[in-house]
């Protein structure tokens, strides 16, 4: 692994490893592994001091919703010690022992603003100076790379504290506070639990469009395996059967403020939202300690207008309002993105026109992420073997 201290290469020293691998996440590390295990010399670069820094920087509660089996890299198993759901600081020993075992090399403090085309590939124009060039470049940036909170009208009058999740780390500083999450996908459901079990003196949970809940596990078999299956089927045949399913294993919260999703599962999936796994979220409904409330429409000073016409005043706001990809300014002008920013292509597919240029990692699959960057690093180091051939 390279030495962060070590100085910089002079201005226009030009690198020319097999691959670069732009992100030290676990996707970026896995197919930094895969390349290698097909002959293939990879460079990883990474903007953070730390590989995994995503990860680092996650909530303390923070557990992989999916199998410790069903999630390890190529190569190398997760360390059964670190139980059947990995925790975070798991997560992120198991990614240094994972580029410790595969002996990557990995640049940190690499700071990658722009992917060009070269004479003879990619050129990587990076901080001091340096100019990287590769005939293969793979975009493993994340799909969590930068946070959005919306613009919402009146924001900044608030005079309350309003913070991003990516900030969020537990609940003491939140104890006997009103607090408000915004948005239900698996990071604000998670959070919401986390602050009443920590001690939050009132939290509301603001709805926009209900989610579909499991339950992690149902009598030992965990959500992903049937993830896993679903993923074979039709999609309008996992939308008619999803719902008998869902009705036999989590109950009907429409009574608490939290009524079933009008749009199928699957429809939902394809659109980029996977279904909230169960930690604690149905129980704390139920008992009526996390407060489903309708969306938030505005900000007037200290009030919050909901899309029910109904204000509240919350002492604090955590937004769960997702990330953006952050890929226009390094890959927009390449014509490689769609109009939501998302890569056309992932895995072992290049974009028209951008041979040697793969993407992984920016999908949110029902099967798992750690599974599918798995399966995508095998794919991209058997495409990119070729290409150095």
């Amino acid at each position: 692994m390279s030495d962060p201290t070590s100085p910089p290469a002079p201005a226009g020293t030009a690198a020319t490893p097999d691959a670069i691998v732009i992100g030290a996440g676990p996707g970026g590390l896995a197919t930094a592994a895969a390349l290698r295990h097909h002959g293939v010399r990879p460079l990883v670069l990474e903007r953070a001091e730390q590989l995994g820094a995503s990860w680092r920087g996650h909530y303390d509660r923070l557990h992989l919703h999916t199998t410790r089996r069903l999630s390890a890299l190529p190569g190398l198993r997760i360390p059964r010690a670190y139980g059947r759901w990995v925790g975070r600081d798991d997560v992120v020993r198991y990614l240094e022992q994972y580029a410790e075992h595969h002996s990557l090399d990995i640049a940190t403090g690499i700071t990658v603003d722009r992917v060009e085309r070269g004479d003879a590939g990619w050129e990587l124009p990076a901080n001091g100076g340096r100019v990287l060039r590769s005939p293969v470049v793979v975009v493993a940036t994340g799909h969590n790379h930068t946070p959005h909170i919306p613009d919402w009208p009146g924001r900044d009058t608030f005079p309350g504290e309003l913070l991003h999740a990516a900030a969020y780390r537990n609940a003491a500083p939140y104890a006997g506070r009103d607090v408000l999450v915004v948005g239900v996908g698996n990071t604000g459901a998670e959070i919401a639990v986390d602050l009443v079990e920590g001690g939050a003196g009132r939290v509301r949970l603001a709805v926009r469009t209900p989610p579909h809940i499991m339950r992690r596990s149902t009598a030992g078999w965990p959500a992903q395996a049937s993830g896993i299956l679903v993923r074979r089927l039709p999609p309008r045949l996992v939308d008619r059967v999803a719902p008998y399913i869902e009705r036999m294993s989590v109950p009907d919260l429409s009574a608490y403020g939290l009524p079933l999703p009008e749009s199928g599962l699957y429809a939902r999936v394809l659109d980029g939202a996977i279904p909230v796994q169960d930690v604690g979220l149905i129980d704390a409904v139920r008992s009526r300690r996390v407060e489903p409330v309708a969306a938030v429409e505005r900000f007037e000073g200290a009030e919050v207008h909901l899309a029910d016409g109904s204000q509240i005043a919350p002492e604090v706001v955590v937004a769960a309002t997702g990330y953006r990809r952050g890929l226009e300014g390094l890959v927009g002008h390449l014509g490689v993105l769609d109009r939501r920013g998302r890569p056309v292509v992932h895995g072992a597919r290049t974009p028209p026109g951008a041979p040697g240029l793969f993407f992984t990692g920016f999908t949110n699959p029902i099967s798992g992420m750690f599974r599918e960057m798995a399966i995508d690093a095998v794919r991209i180091a058997k495409a990119a073997s070729r290409i150095r051939r």
